[in-house]
């Protein structure tokens, strides 16, 4: 929207070459590019500063505060009296410094919702805090909490909802055009710097019938004209929804997508000409990519609530999220090449609840504690990687790792397409994880592991890779109750164990337990044949005696001929973090039958115990 567009039809009428051309925010291709003309152009595109400082901050909050607050519903009808809007004790300051304890860099504010109450005291309606007991009448949240984002360096954003349930003009498109650009002006106008301005794509019909059509690219001109640092979000051309309002970024996250915003005038078909949709599993593949006209920087954001709902409810105070829930979704957001943009509500006092207050006050600590300490021996050099490289990093004497932090120089666009991990133990190499997509961050969680050096392989890139973080850390695991512990891909309901009854290792309950006393080699019999690419040992939770140490592992397709896929595998760290252990075996096998042979149990007792046995599928 705002920014210089560099397109690759200019690059080549001024004969740079193609290594030396970067394309900032979006790239248009030539008609004669080929599939492989394509692909190194996509490599090249990269985001804007704005879009750059956006993405840096990994964390940001919103704040969903109004008329709902007081009436305990999620979406309001637009009939709803000002009068309703009464916090007794409503502090801005307390909202900003507990979402910087939590380690927010930005808050976001819904200005106004669907119901169309405003938070600030508009020339455009009647329906907004002049009209409320608050502060008599003379209140201004937005004026609030601007005030208290300029005073402790927190970064600041507005939500305005463009579906107004209580506008007479909405529907009578023009006319609701200029009443909500009108708004937006007093927004843009009067309260500093806004930093992210941040749009749904509600949309209804208005009293007369008629649904309402947005003028897109005149709202987008006023962002522009008024605030021409702010990232535009959603409806804009600067942040992506990421499909899903449940905190899960994509396993594969293509920042580079021919995805259109949908601000766009030509964005609507150009999506349905590609198949493609916010909820689309692949944005940004080869294949995706030598079909498209051109590409865009047009990075993902994870949108979820600390609570069932966004609104606050009094009902819902023993349903804030647990810490362990909250990292997972960190993980996968974050650690997936988005940013998390996590909802928490104000009550009716117009405060951050205590609950939620030392939830995410639990995430912070828990995030430093986990990523205050880099095993990776040495500084890690910036590394540029040709597809195929490998490289191996020195690991701390001693230190036991479950976490990968992976990050490219994305000012130098995003380019991995997939890498594998292994870790050297005792001796030798083991996969230990494998990737798709890296982009800003990539974090990936294995099983504990005490490795003395890892290597790490880029499979699969466009062009050269700009590795600029390698980071190994110990994360502690979390789990909490009512939280299903996946231990196997495949349904272990019809399984059998071979030679023994050790019904109670394949029953998928993590709570019962096969004990045997020695070392005694567990095969199971799966009924079909699956294509295998790695296996899961979760320790007995009754009795830590016969938890296995060391072990070997083989699959077979008939129960003659076995593979062996895993020579004298560890399960570091099993006696001090006794938790199901995951396995990579780096590539797959068509198995019916896995055996697991015991070598060394964790006191070098003459003992074999199982809680449950499971196997993982190629991912």
């Amino acid at each position: 929207m705002k920014r210089l567009l560099t397109t690759c039809v200019a690059a080549l009428m001024l004969g740079c070459a193609p290594s030396e051309v970067l394309y900032t925010q979006r790239v248009t291709f030539p008609k004669e590019a080929t599939a492989e003309d394509k692909v190194a152009m996509a490599a090249r595109v990269v985001p804007s500063a704005e879009q750059l400082a956006w993405q840096r901050l990994e964390l940001t909050a919103f704040i969903h505060f109004g008329i709902n607050t007081f009436t305990d519903n999620e979406w309001g009808s637009g009939l709803e009296s000002p009068e309703l809007f009464d916090p007794t004790a409503l502090d801005a300051e307390q909202w900003v410094l507990t979402l910087k304890r939590g380690g927010f860099k930005m808050v976001i504010l819904t200005a106004k919702h669907h119901d169309g109450f405003c938070l600030w005291p508009t020339a455009t309606t009647p329906h907004s805090v002049v009209h409320s007991p608050w502060r008599e009448g003379k209140g201004d949240v937005v004026r609030e909490l601007s005030d208290a984002c300029k005073k402790h360096d927190m970064k600041f954003g507005l939500y305005l909802s463009p579906w107004d349930r209580n506008a007479a003009c909405y529907g009578d498109s023009p006319a609701y055009n200029e009443f909500f650009i009108a708004q937006l002006t007093e927004l843009l106008t009067n309260y500093g710097r806004v930093d992210e301005v941040w749009f749904d794509g509600a949309c209804g019909e208005g009293p007369n019938g008629k649904r309402q059509v947005y003028d897109w690219p005149s709202i987008l001109a006023t962002i522009e004209r008024l605030q021409p640092n702010a990232v535009t979000a959603i409806m804009g051309d600067d942040v992506r929804w990421v499909g899903n309002e449940g905190g899960r970024g994509r396993t594969t996250e293509w920042s580079v997508t021919p995805y259109t915003p949908k601000s766009y005038s030509y964005g609507a078909a150009s999506n349905e000409a590609l198949g493609l949709e916010e909820m689309s599993s692949d944005l940004g593949s080869r294949e995706l990519v030598a079909r498209a006209e051109g590409l865009y920087w047009y990075p993902s954001e994870v949108d979820v609530s600390i609570r069932p709902g966004w609104f606050y409810h009094a009902s819902q105070d023993d349903m804030v999220r647990p810490l362990a829930n909250l990292v997972d979704i960190y993980f996968s957001s974050v650690g997936r090449n988005s940013v998390l943009l996590l909802n928490i509500p104000p009550d009716r006092r117009g405060l951050i609840h205590e609950i939620d207050a030392e939830r995410i006050a639990s995430l912070r600590d828990y995030l430093d504690s986990s990523f205050a300490t880099n095993f990776v021996r040495g500084r890690v050099d910036y590394w540029r990687a040709n597809e195929g490289d490998s490289r191996v990093f020195e690991v701390e004497e001693g230190a036991v790792v479950n976490t990968l932090l992976l990050a490219e120089d994305i000012e130098r666009g995003q380019r991995v397409e997939r890498f594998a991990v292994e870790a050297f133990v005792n001796g030798k190499w083991r996969h230990i994880a494998e990737g798709t997509t890296i982009g800003y961050k990539r974090l990936l969680r294995f099983s504990d592991c005490r490795a003395e050096r890892i290597r790490i392989t880029i499979n699969e890139c466009r062009t050269t890779a700009n590795i600029a973080d390698v980071s190994l850390y110990y994360a502690e695991p979390l789990h909490y109750e009512g939280q299903r512990i996946r231990t196997s891909d495949v349904a272990t309901d019809g399984w059998q164990t071979v030679g023994v009854d050790a019904c109670a290792a394949i029953d998928g309950d993590t709570a019962t337990a096969w004990h045997s006393d020695a070392l005694t080699p567990l095969t199971i019999d799966m009924g079909i044949t699956h294509n295998i690419a790695g296996l899961c040992y979760a320790p007995a939770t009754d009795d830590a005696t016969g938890t296995i140490f060391i072990y070997n592992a083989y699959l077979s397709e008939d129960g003659n001929e076995w593979v062996q896929c895993v020579e004298a595998g560890e399960f570091s760290n099993i006696k001090n973090n006794p938790v199901p252990y995951y396995v990579n075996f780096g590539q797959s096998y068509p198995a019916r039958y896995l055996r697991i042979e015991p070598l060394r149990e964790i006191d070098d007792r003459n003992a074999t115990s199982v809680g449950e046995i499971g196997v993982l599928l190629p991912r």
